[in-house]
């Protein structure tokens, strides 16, 4: 879809600067070579350039009128997601991505059609008629270039069915009917943990936590109100990076302006975290944060040594005290890339079970719902290997002894950074008293050990 409304205004704010969208033919060619999809061989200057290093999905698109930035686009499952969000604001010089707010909007947007689309990917009759049907849901979503509802599964693609203009002028267009019934709300925290651990002394291990506040609200009313507060330990790391629903109507700006990007200094905002808003009909995220934890959940060394024809591996995981040892599912992944099947495995294991996968050519290391007293595991084993075969998983970043050891786990009715939403602190401004019932989690996202007895990709090293 283009929104030639949005495109003036572009102009408008990037004056003589700015660059016009080319035709759907012309965007897409040059989209192709900017994600190498085409022309990925030849050497292109303005994209392959050594001072030119992308690490996000925000890319610069470079046609015949000039480069567009910033044009988000990803790759899922054999499809490209893009869409070129407004900045309003001049575009040089090029304004830091924090201060987009189209680019979370659109980003939003994009992950909302992907959660639309993904689950018809292996049909194609399906598949076609999705997206056929996706123009008219955007009428919907996104009907003059400002998302107001990005969850595009929840719609319905029939246009008869798209309410007209609500009678009660108070009603906001994004809640698009109104609920008849037992008032009910749920709220739910995901948090998301992500890791690199390296066991070196001269590379720093990472670690990042992401939440999200998921909301249903089922309320009568054209636009009810809701307060929602989130609470944190005392003492607690503060929420930073904070992105909130279009439908929260107020909020202390110095929530806003705590970034992760910054040290923490006396100033940062402590809470309360409060979020008036008018619901939307269907469920939706209220907020997104991130949090700077002080420890990872789960502290790992794997250690991979190859001796002739065999591969010795041993792999130490602990769980910190500070963790709650109830796990819904808690397992380690060892692939062996590169290299045939496994013929040959001894091994011993301090606690869960090993399991070698169909294909011959990974470990699974069930660990199970709880660690044991000492809240530390170990494995250590002896492996040799078939011929490979072409049904055997390759790697180019994953050669020789570079490998990793990955975490899967999810642990219910906790979060890493301690935060939690009190029923009895949710304030609900309509008839009726609503059932509320409440939920948090934390998931292990990109959990990643790397074998310290092998180089391994790097975020960064300290200086000397």
């Amino acid at each position: 879809r283009r929104y030639p409304t949005v495109e003036i205004r572009a102009e408008t704010f990037n004056g003589s600067t700015h660059v016009p969208v080319p035709s759907d033919s012309a965007f897409l060619k040059a989209l192709l070579v900017e994600l190498r999809l085409v022309d990925d061989q030849i050497f292109v200057e303005h994209r392959d350039t050594c001072t030119r290093i992308n690490h996000s999905c925000v890319h610069s698109v470079r046609t015949d009128g000039g480069d567009l930035w910033p044009v988000l686009a990803f790759q899922k499952s054999g499809l490209i997601y893009a869409c070129l969000p407004l900045v309003e604001e001049t575009l040089e010089p090029q304004p830091p991505l924090l201060t987009v707010p189209g680019l979370s909007q659109g980003l939003a947007l994009l992950l909302g059609i992907m959660d639309y689309i993904s689950p018809s990917r292996k049909n194609e009759a399906e598949l076609t008629a999705k997206i056929g049907q996706l123009r008219t849901l955007l009428i919907q979503a996104c009907p003059l270039g400002t998302p107001l509802n990005t969850n595009i599964r929840s719609l319905n693609g029939l246009l008869d069915d798209i309410q007209e203009m609500p009678t009660d002028e108070n009603q906001p267009a994004w809640r698009s009917n109104t609920y008849k019934g037992k008032p009910q709300v749920n709220v739910c925290i995901t948090e998301k943990v992500k890791s690199k651990q390296y066991d070196k002394r001269d590379v720093v291990d990472t670690w990042q936590v992401y939440g999200a506040v998921n909301c249903k609200c089922d309320i009568e009313g054209s636009a009810p109100n809701v307060t929602l507060t989130l609470n944190l330990p005392t003492n607690a790391p503060p929420l930073q990076d904070i992105v909130v629903h279009h439908c929260v109507t107020s909020v202390d700006p110095a929530m806003l302006m705590s970034s992760s990007i910054e040290p923490l200094d006396d100033s940062v905002f402590n809470g309360p975290y409060k979020f008036p808003f008018v619901p939307p009909s269907v469920s939706f995220d209220l907020c997104y944060y991130t949090s700077q934890v002080p420890v990872p959940p789960i502290l790992g060394c794997y250690q991979l040594i190859e001796e002739g024809s065999q591969l010795k591996i041993t792999v130490n995981l602990k769980l910190h005290e500070s963790i709650k040892n109830s796990f819904e599912y808690c397992k380690a992944c060892i692939p062996f890339f590169n290299r045939g099947p496994i013929a040959q495995l001894e091994y011993k294991v301090s606690y869960g079970q090993l399991d070698l996968s169909r294909e011959k050519s990974l470990l699974v290391w069930v660990i199970g719902q709880k660690f044991p007293k000492s809240l530390e595991v170990s494995l250590t084993g002896t492996l040799s290997f078939g011929t490979a075969g072409k049904e055997h998983p390759t790697d180019y970043v994953c050669t020789g002894n570079t490998a990793y050891v990955k975490l899967y786990f999810r642990i219910p009715d906790f979060t890493l950074t301690g935060c939690s939403v009190d029923q009895h602190s949710i304030q609900i401004f309509a008839p009726g008293k609503p059932k509320i019932t409440t939920s948090r989690e934390l998931i292990s996202s990109d959990y990643y050990i790397w074998n310290s007895k092998a180089p391994a990709p790097m975020v960064y090293k300290t200086l000397h």
